[in-house]
């Protein structure tokens, strides 16, 4: 409904007189470019918003201003893509585990920014501008809803994760909603003469209809195409068709295209992860053509010159305006004074809710097509627009600016509390590059479980080669690039290490010396015969000689698929070195992919685990499931399922948490989860390296001395002993773990 009454206004509001100077489809949108190059570059020096710089652009350049260009089929277009994309944008980011916590004051905040403005501006319209009733409550529903026109600013700040800009979103989804409702009843009520409360019953259970169909077919259909479609291009081509079907069935049963986008986000916000390859193009087309093209087409529409067209004008647009904007104002008091937030929560649900873009236009054109509202009430519209999308640019900017150094206040805090210790821990991934198939999905694991960048932390991608002929360094080089092309369209930054050894470990070794490296990630060997072990002879000698945290990864799907994240920690894990490490890694992941995480640990872990998260202020979804021993994740055979992710922490010899029952491992792996989502994760510890004094090929030796026959018998009986003891057990153990 909102794109087609733009249209209208868009017809009803530009003249017809005067010729644009620019007519051509080719030099409108290389000037729409140039507009959206020159303009940040002009307006940082004067300390005007991007946003805000984008409107006075269009107005300057549009029919109202210069005259320059032609607002053609693009600026229709891209418009109506723009705003929807705007929502979708503001559905895709929200933290989902912030919006459940933080949905009742959302829910809260859009009722009283609902109803404060609307009952505010009935009794305006009716008191100031010589409205009737039932047009003064249509005027009202302009000032009730709002446009999140400055939603670009909080996501250029990184600020769209957070509670009180999560509150925001869910409540102009309720106004929206509610005030599409007062409009369809009251242009119902002028058009058929009386109100129908079927029509109002039918929106609604048009809504119901769509939301549930909507959130049973999308994940499913979501979650087919990226496990087959891998190609970052496919995905994003499905992203944007996916939305725009939601936009365009929303609009078909009645309701609003912009509420479709929107729940679109949300229903594919758990599969595309904030640090993914996906995630940066979305950003990147929305904020580089999409959104720019939208502000630049609002500029367009406004006439600047009708403030000084009458004085009625001038009083009616003056009356809209402070109206539009002290009802916005007292509902983010109350809401603050509710649920007692800070000044500067209350200054951001302010300016981000006060800007009046599609809605109001959509309501004065419903008016003035009815004849409900006259020229003055149009044109005042108009100014409204522009003064309240002027003050949302600079308010919302000037409280992100204040927001954002509280937030980096609390996340120091929260990172000082969990060190325990004062000194600054500083990540150096090492991510070991072979195939160049497996490369993207390894690149996308290390920066998942990286988290957030931190000073002085450095990314490498490394490829060891013991062969000097160009084949060997021709692969060794396609498989760097491919791994700084996927860390680029993440929008990370690698360092490419090309290495040659004759030793393939020695080289590994050295590079996580030379580079201070404290996490380590490794793709699983494929197994080539049979003989051949569960890790391979290289990474087994690798685990031997490193104390760093190792993560060995096999997926067979992308990980952000995964539905659930299932960890078997060992007993005692909580008193080795790397505990808050892994811990961490893995709180990382969970958040980027937005899943759920079962921890099958021991009871005595359980606390520490929770704990750890907390004093982090991570959010996430997490459950824990009691294990006594360690070995019982066997028991989990059964239970893990294709699209879960599996990581089975183990622990080196010698460490705390380490149990003899860890050398089958690989057997039970190989036995029992051999065709799934599988992690094992190393913790980091401390104490000296083994070092390689050889320079034979790790794979045919081993580096440790040959046992005695005396100690292989004793090694075989306590094998065995061992193996009766967990078969005398057995009985005392539940058949099975519930997820």
């Amino acid at each position: 409904m909102t794109g087609l009454l733009l249209t209208t206004a868009t017809a009803a509001m530009l003249p017809l007189a005067a010729t644009p100077l620019i007519t051509n489809s080719i030099p409108i949108f290389l000037t729409v470019l140039v507009i959206m190059l020159v303009t940040p570059m002009v307006l940082s020096q004067l300390r005007i918003p991007h946003v805000i710089g984008l409107i006075l652009a269009g107005v300057l350049v549009g029919p109202y201003g210069l005259n320059l260009l032609a607002r053609d089929m693009s600026f229709e277009v891209f418009g109506q893509v723009g705003i929807l994309y705007l929502m979708f944008l503001a559905g895709i980011e929200i933290d989902m585990i912030n919006l459940k916590k933080n949905l009742r004051k959302g829910l809260v905040f859009g009722l009283f920014t609902f109803m404060i403005p609307l009952l505010l501006g009935a009794v305006a319209a009716f008191a100031f501008l010589r409205q009737d009733a039932l047009s003064a409550v249509l005027l009202a529903s302009m000032f009730a809803a709002h446009t999140l026109i400055a939603y670009p600013i909080v996501s250029r700040f990184g600020l769209s994760k957070s509670p009180v800009v999560v509150i925001t979103v869910a409540g102009t989804i309720i106004t929206v909603l509610c005030s599409l409702i007062v409009v369809a009843a009251v242009s119902g009520v002028y058009r058929d003469g009386g109100f129908h409360g079927w029509q109002i019953a039918r929106m609604l259970g048009s809504l119901v209809l769509f939301c549930v169909v909507s959130a049973y077919v999308y994940p499913r259909v979501t979650l087919w195409y990226f496990k087959k479609y891998s190609d970052g291009i496919a995905q994003f081509i499905y992203v944007l068709a996916m939305v725009f079907l939601a936009a365009t069935v929303a609009t078909w049963i009645g309701i609003e295209g912009i509420f479709g986008a929107f729940f679109a986000g949300l229903l594919l916000n758990r599969y595309i992860p904030a640090r993914s390859r996906l995630m940066n193009r979305i950003e990147f087309v929305g904020n580089a053509i999409f959104i720019p093209y939208f502000l630049i087409g609002v500029g367009m529409l406004i006439n600047v010159g009708v403030i000084v067209s009458s004085w009625d004008t001038i009083y009616v647009a003056a009356i809209m305006s402070v109206v539009a904007m002290a009802g916005k104002w007292l509902a983010a008091w109350v809401t603050q004074r509710r649920f007692g937030m800070t000044a500067v929560d209350r200054s951001m649900m302010y300016q981000l809710s006060n800007a009046h873009t599609a809605v109001a236009l959509a309501v004065v054109m419903i008016g003035y097509s009815l004849d409900i509202f006259d020229e003055n009430i149009l044109n005042g519209t108009v100014v409204m627009i522009l003064v309240t999308c002027t003050v949302s640019s600079f308010g919302t900017e000037r409280a992100a600016v204040r927001m954002k150094p509280q937030l980096l206040m609390e996340d120091v805090a929260a990172q000082a509390s969990s060190a325990a210790s004062s000194r600054r821990f500083v990540a150096n991934t090492l991510v070991t590059v072979a195939n160049p198939l497996t490369v993207p999905q390894l690149v996308e694991l290390a920066l998942f479980m990286r988290g957030g960048e931190r000073a002085g932390s450095n990314l490498y991608a490394l490829h060891v080669r013991n062969d000097n002929s160009a084949s060997s360094r021709a692969i060794g080089r396609n498989s760097l690039d491919v791994a700084e092309k996927a860390a680029s369209a993440a929008d990370a930054r690698i360092q490419p290490i090309e290495r040659y050894d004759l030793n393939i470990v020695t080289g590994v070794l050295n590079t996580v010396e030379e580079r201070d490296i404290t996490d380590l990630f490794i793709g699983l060997h494929r197994r080539t015969n049979v003989i051949d072990s569960f890790f391979g002879s290289k990474i087994e000698q690798l685990l031997k000689s490193c104390n760093k945290m190792v993560v060995i990864s096999r997926c067979f799907i992308p990980v952000n698929t995964m539905t659930r994240i299932v960890v078997s920690v060992p007993p005692k894990a909580e008193y080795e070195t790397g505990f808050r490490r892994w811990v961490a890694a893995i709180g990382n992941l969970t958040q980027q992919l937005g899943c759920r995480v079962i921890f099958c640990c021991h009871p005595d872990t359980r606390p520490y685990i929770a704990s750890l998260y907390r004093m982090r202020g991570m959010t996430i979804r997490m459950e824990f499931r009691d294990v006594e021993q360690w070995d019982d994740f066997v028991l989990l055979a059964n239970r893990i399922l294709d699209d879960d992710l599996f990581i089975v922490v183990s622990a080196r010899r010698s460490s705390v948490s380490y149990n003899s029952d860890m050398d089958m491992m690989p057997q039970f792996l190989q036995r029992y989860f051999s065709r799934n989502n599988l992690i094992l994760l190393f913790p980091e510890q401390f104490g000296p390296q083994e070092t390689l004094e050889t320079m034979a090929e790790v794979m045919s030796t081993d580096l440790q001395s040959a046992p005695s026959p005396l100690m292989l018998r004793l090694m075989s009986l306590y094998r065995r002993a061992s193996a009766l003891r967990r078969r005398l057990l057995h009985r005392r153990r539940p058949d099975k773990i519930d997820l």
